[in-house]
């Protein structure tokens, strides 16, 4: 049974995937390609579809990119991490570890303002306007 959308054979699928990891975390196909010990050229085709992936080479891509299968896949995560929390994980990782550590730093101060001014729990754009409103 069709669902409606346009089947995408499965090279072609992982292979995609494959690019759009590679380029999240800002690495060419040379480098990718050195760190899992294949040819530029082979990761290339398989990114293009025209290889299929090994799981001896998936596995060593995934343990490169830290993730697991079902991430690779897009494949449901667990109900309390939202998909903005993915979102955001993803782009934390692609961060340098300074402007991790910044991060951090921002989140707990950030933290720490809620706490004291009683908001915990609250959006921020709300806490904002209520103490807006009260002054």
């Amino acid at each position: 049974m069709n669902s409606g959308r346009t089947r995408v054979k499965q090279p072609q699928l992982v292979g995609d995937r494959i690019r759009i990891l590679r380029k999240d975390r800002n690495l060419t196909q040379a480098e990718l390609a050195a760190s899992i010990g294949i040819q530029q050229s082979d990761l290339c085709r398989m990114e293009n579809g025209e290889y299929k992936v090994s799981l001896e080479t998936l596995f060593k891509i995934l343990s490169i990119f830290q993730i697991n299968i079902a991430e690779f896949f897009h494949e449901e995560t667990p109900p309390s991490i939202s998909e903005k929390d993915v979102d955001f994980l993803r782009e934390f990782r692609k961060l340098d570890s300074e402007s991790q550590r910044e991060v951090w730093d921002f989140l707990r101060f950030k933290r720490m303002d809620e706490d004291e001014s009683g908001t915990k729990g609250d959006s921020p754009i709300e806490s904002r306007r209520e103490r807006d409103e009260k002054e």
